[in-house]
């Protein structure tokens, strides 16, 4: 099939899993669907009055954010089924590396709402970002490498985000619509562990704009490798293609000359000697 028409059945699919609540009943239509709130399958669900007095039809700043990506040659998805494994170090690697090249444009965007650590690993603490008429302006480490976060909008770096999700789905809405990238090569997307509203709304915004495909972080822990499955399992659903996986944390390299061994019981004492011998 063409690229246009494996586009589309992407956004259908994608359209579909985020108009479905989290806690609504088996089988629910979704949210955007005409049936919504009527059918049978609604009975008895909490979001049912909601759904059926809310507006429908497709979200139209899809295709905003489609044209305004249109000058993004590569996106390219960061995601974990765990968190902790890594994958801001990972993204942050990734788009200092890409960016090593004068030749390339790099944009580093973090939707990790609740949880921005971006900014602290590029060293760009204490920024703000700036509004013009093409919108925001991404915070540059260097000439041809910007970054956009929600640190940089709080006023505290120890605030905590607490927002539902409605108000975090808006917020990467608006990173994805008003953020003025210019043309770039490559756009790395940071997003926060899991398989959230924020995935599934991720997906369905981005659904036109032909995603290169996602890459997975882990480590070698059975516990992170369970979560990376239903990660790759999310992927196939709406339809992003796996580039790789990564795993991260899988050894140390060090000179047994700097390595010290010490008693857990006791962290001020020093066994390496006991064991060297």
């Amino acid at each position: 099939s063409s690229p246009q028409h494996r586009s589309r059945r992407v956004a259908a699919r994608s359209e579909r899993m985020a108009t479905v609540p989290n806690d609504a009943n088996h089988g629910c239509p979704g949210t955007q669907d005409e049936q919504a709130g009527k059918a049978d399958e609604c009975a008895g669900c909490p979001n049912q009055q909601i759904c059926a007095s809310a507006p429908k039809g497709p979200d139209p700043d899809v295709e905003f954010i489609r044209a305004k990506l249109s000058n993004v040659k590569h996106k390219i998805l960061v995601l974990s089924g765990k968190g902790g494994v890594g994958k801001s170090t990972f993204s942050s690697q990734l788009s200092l590396s890409l960016a090593r090249s004068d030749a390339s444009e790099v944009g580093l965007l973090d939707i990790d709402i609740c949880g921005p650590s971006v900014p602290k690993m590029m060293g760009l603490e204490g920024e703000e970002v700036h509004q013009s008429n093409n919108g925001w302006s991404p915070v540059y480490v260097q000439d041809n490498l910007g970054v956009m976060s929600i640190g940089f909008m709080l006023p505290n770096p120890d605030d905590a985000v607490v927002w539902r999700g409605p108000r975090k789905n808006a917020l990467i809405k608006q990173f994805l619509r008003d953020v003025d990238w210019g043309e770039l090569d490559y756009l790395i997307v940071d997003s926060p562990p899991g398989t959230s509203d924020e995935h599934i709304s991720l997906a369905q915004y981005l659904s036109l704009s032909d995603v290169d495909g996602a890459i997975i972080v882990t480590t070698p822990q059975e516990v992170s490798i369970i979560d990376v499955k239903k990660e790759i399992n999310f992927c196939k659903k709406v339809g992003i293609r796996v580039i790789g996986v990564v795993e991260n944390m899988s050894y140390l390299a060090m000179p047994l000359t700097e390595m010290r061994i010490q008693d857990p019981s006791d962290p001020g004492r020093d066994l390496t000697d006991k064991f060297s011998e």
